[in-house]
């Protein structure tokens, strides 16, 4: 029995040594398909491009800065090029291609390689840090071709750093090469620049965010609504490293189930529902507070960011003005219904109209941010702006007064206190969005009783 129980402990004990394994060996999506040579590198033809026929045909420079948005690729490239100038495989430098599978190649994957050296700027940027670096690039590589120095965001180094580099920089040995990366561009020295070759890498646009990230869940053997892809292809900004974090998100929050539907990833992202931001939009053309109070209020039981309402309603309002301006827009990410609605808003509203609400929208966010109630903030910028929908426009105003001195018996000189009420000089009668006064209204009223606005 004893050895039974033995047999059992011993099972046990395998089975939970495989349990810990399988949790350890678990790489989120960022790092397991991180790009390893230039063909997997995504959106970055140009630089695809040139560094590699510099490398075929051994014109390397001996400094390069790498710029960009967080997560488009700047230290993955750096490694790239690190690999592919040290790779032991001798058809690495007329192809431009690293193997991936010789020691040199390993070890700089694993960042463990001895001759290329990864520096944070942002820990370590005295003047002694750099001064390091200048006492041992004197010495040769110990099993590289080249003996590569990657700083990363190296706008974080001091003005002394800086100052201490430059006369390395400009003329380093030939077995060691300078690779930068940076996400400011505009902080680093234009006299470190002059001696550097720049790639700027570039923002990737949606589509290729949203195919990016079909091809990994396909590799995982996972199917995604179209939908989920471009909402978290939209929120990553162009960032291919945020855009596989957030699907990772995702994937977990499905419980890593073999469909992910956009619902997941709306719930998800803390997003509103299109249909019901358009809806809140048309009560604010209305005019209708109550309505638009009522929209917003369920809202806000949904979610507390204000700030993602706001943003979800200036898209609208984007959206409705490029359909008004653009012939044949083609209105993507909305459902037919969606598109059919803002195609109807855009019909029936003026681009000044669209472009006071967008006005007020930014100067409202902006006032929201700062204000220590935002909730009663939002409700009053929402009672502004369809105030501010209500009024009449200044050139039907215009229009309407002509017919009413062709219709109606009145005096010269009422008509001539009326005209000059709309003296385009008149700061206090007109304001800045375009809009009559309560006191040129009154007057009109006044002037013409029995008179109304409609």
């Amino acid at each position: 029995m004893g050895h039974a129980i033995s047999a059992r402990l011993l099972g046990f004990e395998s089975s939970f040594l495989a349990l810990l394994m399988t949790i350890n060996s678990y790489l989120v999506l960022a790092r397991k398909y991180r790009p390893q040579n230039f063909d997997e590198l995504v959106g970055q033809e140009v630089l695809v491009t040139t560094l590699s026929n510099a490398i075929k045909n051994n014109r390397l420079h001996h400094a390069y800065v790498l710029t960009g948005i967080r997560g488009v690729g700047k230290t993955t490239t750096a490694r790239i090029i690190a690999k592919t100038l040290n790779c032991l495989d001798k058809t690495s430098a007329a192809t431009a291609k690293a193997c991936g599978l010789c020691d040199n190649c390993k070890m700089i994957s694993a960042s463990k390689h001895q001759d290329v050296i990864e520096i944070d700027a942002a820990s370590r940027t005295g003047v002694d840090d750099i001064r390091e670096i200048i006492d041992s690039i004197a010495y040769a590589p110990v099993m590289a071709t080249y003996k590569i120095y990657i700083i990363d965001e190296v706008h974080m180094l001091s003005n002394s750093a800086f100052n201490a580099l430059l006369k390395t920089l400009e003329e380093p040995p030939a077995h060691v090469k300078f690779i930068f990366a940076t996400t400011e561009i505009r902080k680093v020295p234009i006299t470190i620049l002059s001696r550097c070759q720049r790639f700027d890498l570039r923002r990737l646009d949606e589509a290729e965010i949203s195919q990016h990230l079909k091809n990994i869940l396909s590799k995982e053997n996972i199917a995604a609504e179209e939908q989920a892809l471009d909402l978290i292809a939209k929120i990553s900004e162009g960032s291919v490293r945020d855009s596989l974090s957030l699907l990772d998100q995702a994937l977990s929050s499905n419980n890593h189930q073999k469909f992910l539907p956009a619902e997941i990833v709306e719930k998800m992202l803390g997003l509103n529902d299109k249909a019901k931001v358009i809806e809140l939009f048309e009560a604010i053309l209305l005019g209708d507070f109550s309505q638009a109070l009522e929209k917003f209020s369920q809202f806000y039981s949904y979610s507390s960011d204000i700030s993602q309402l706001l943003a979800d309603l200036m898209e609208i309002v984007n959206k409705t003005t490029s359909v008004k301006l653009v012939k044949n827009y083609k209105l993507e990410g909305y459902s037919k219904f969606q598109q059919e609605k803002i195609f109807q808003i855009a019909e029936k509203i003026s681009f000044a109209a669209l472009a006071r609400i967008w006005q007020m929208l930014l100067k409202g966010n902006s006032e929201i941010n700062f204000s220590s109630t935002p909730k009663m903030a939002c409700e009053m910028l929402l009672a502004r702006i369809c105030y501010l929908v209500a009024l009449p426009n200044l050139n039907n105003a215009l229009l309407d007064l002509n017919q009413l001195k062709n219709s109606l018996p009145i005096s010269a000189e009422k008509i001539a206190t009326i005209e000059k009420s709309f003296d385009a000089s008149s700061n206090n009668k007109i304001n800045s969005a375009n809009q009559v006064s309560d006191e040129v209204v009154n007057e009109i009223l006044r002037n013409f009783e029995g008179a109304k606005i409609v």
